[in-house]
């Protein structure tokens, strides 16, 4: 069975082997032993009782294989982006050119560089090992974090974005990226995600054009990508969709990929979970997959599995799966039925 929890320092010989598998992009794992200590030291103190608003905690949740111990992937919220410095990215903009005289009105497509998304939270750090690649592990991954986040609402901002990988081929190369970024650094796309990655991107993003760039301006290839999912993200897409995410407004500053955004509490999941009280006892067979999490923080635990159970009931859990869930007789859990 696969379970979701929030990381410990002892699990970071198993990141280490995550962070050197995942591909470049906005999703990619630093992969420096000394970057990946620190983010799972911040993790640990972010689990940290008395939080009562969205600062600069990180909660780095892994998902483990029960059956082998070892870590299947991986994902992260960030409480408050940009808290230490702006989260940047490119404004989805229209610029009216006028002339009365010479009857001409032309509406421009222009991406303009901003912060506005600075003080949402950040879903990130999305990653599954290939042979976790199907839905139950993705429905895990994605919305167990939500559940968290809807049990915790107040270690949280009132909005919450996503940056999707954008468009690159096999050789680490980016439409995007090419036609914008690398005119201001000497460095292919791969490489300034792996600075990014390990720096910060804000130290890059800074070096970007303040002036609005106009999209009629640069190269086919380029345009077309604009506000493009890399194909390996297009389930994850998916998902965010189905949350409720609104994709038309950003765009990411290095590869041009959506970033998206929407209210917190309005998210399915956060919205839309149920809450049960558990009872301990012989678990009713079949049923249809819910995703189940615990109330908890720094014990926090999220599955996928068949239950029997209709909303408003109490939640009948056998010994060995309450242990697993990290709950007992009278603990409460959420619950979101699988799409």
């Amino acid at each position: 069975m696969l379970v979701q929890r929030l990381s410990r320092l002892s699990d970071l010989p198993e990141i280490q082997r995550l962070a050197a598998s995942t591909p470049a992009g906005v999703s990619a794992l630093p992969d420096d032993a000394l970057r990946l200590g620190e983010i799972l030291e911040l993790s640990e103190s972010s689990k940290v009782e008395a939080i009562s608003f969205s600062g600069e905690e990180r909660y780095f949740f892994v998902i483990e294989d029960t059956e082998t111990r070892r870590l299947a992937g991986c994902s992260s919220v960030i409480a408050s982006a940009g808290f230490s410095e702006p989260f940047y990215t490119f404004r989805n903009e229209m610029f009216v050119h006028a002339s009365r005289q010479l009857g001409l009105h032309n509406r421009m497509h222009v991406l303009s560089l901003c912060h506005d998304l600075t003080g949402h939270s950040l879903l990130s750090g999305f990653h599954l090992e290939p042979a976790y690649q199907h839905s139950e592990a993705m429905m895990l991954n994605v919305r167990g974090r939500l559940l968290f986040m809807a049990c915790h609402p107040q270690r949280f901002a009132e909005s919450t974005s996503v940056e999707v990988v954008g468009v690159s081929d096999e050789q680490g190369n980016a439409p995007f990226w090419d036609a914008v970024g690398r005119h201001f650094f000497a460095v292919s796309y791969s490489e300034a995600e792996r600075i990014g990655s390990s720096r910060g991107r804000s130290c890059l993003a800074e070096l970007m054009p303040g002036y609005p760039i106009y999209v009629p301006m640069l190269s086919d290839e380029a345009q077309e990508v604009i506000g493009q999912v890399h194909p390996s993200a297009q389930p994850v897409f998916d998902l965010l969709m189905e949350e409720g995410f609104e994709t038309d407004n950003y765009v990411d500053i290095f590869d041009g990929g959506p970033v998206v955004h929407a209210r917190t509490r309005e998210l399915r999941t956060v919205r839309g979970c149920h809450v049960a009280q558990v009872e301990i006892g012989v678990m009713p067979p079949g049923g249809q997959h819910w995703l189940i999490a615990n109330e908890r923080i720094g014990d926090f635990r999220a599955s996928v599995m068949p239950l029997a159970w209709t909303p408003g009931d109490a939640l009948v859990l056998d010994e060995p799966t309450a242990q697993l869930m990290g709950v007992g007789a009278g603990d409460r859990v959420r619950l979101m039925r699988e799409a």
